[in-house]
């Protein structure tokens, strides 16, 4: 399974600094980041596959349950600032796949995760 192969670390200070949270796989969706009490706290992050280093993607939220601003990676990423995202993430999703446009699109209209992966409520 890919999502075996994906690795991501958030991080509360910019160069991947301070306090970190680690997801040791990916099909991870995150409704509401106080479940980990990291709300309006990400800084930087690292992103990979560790088997393909094109297959996985992440959907930040400036908002709880999908919404509001959003940024895309796709890749293998290291983010050591995120500039004018900084302290603005408050939900996720990371998939072990590329999605391509139309799927991110999909996503972000209708607010909800690809089926199959971990649903993180609060």
């Amino acid at each position: 399974m890919v999502n075996r192969d994906v690795r991501l670390s958030l991080h509360a200070d910019n160069n991947l600094s301070g306090r970190r949270i680690v997801f040791r796989r990916g099909g991870i969706a995150i409704r509401d980041f106080d479940a980990f009490r990291f709300n309006d706290q990400l800084s930087s992050f690292r992103l990979r596959n560790v088997v393909d280093s094109n297959a996985v993607t992440l959907i930040l939220f400036a908002d709880n349950n999908f919404r509001g601003a959003t940024r895309v990676y796709r890749g293998n990423t290291v983010v050591n600032a995120l500039g004018d995202f900084n302290d603005q993430a408050s939900s996720l999703i990371v998939v072990g796949r590329r999605l391509n446009d139309n799927q991110v699109a999909r996503i972000i209209a209708n607010r909800r995760p690809p089926l199959g992966i971990l649903f993180v409520r609060s």
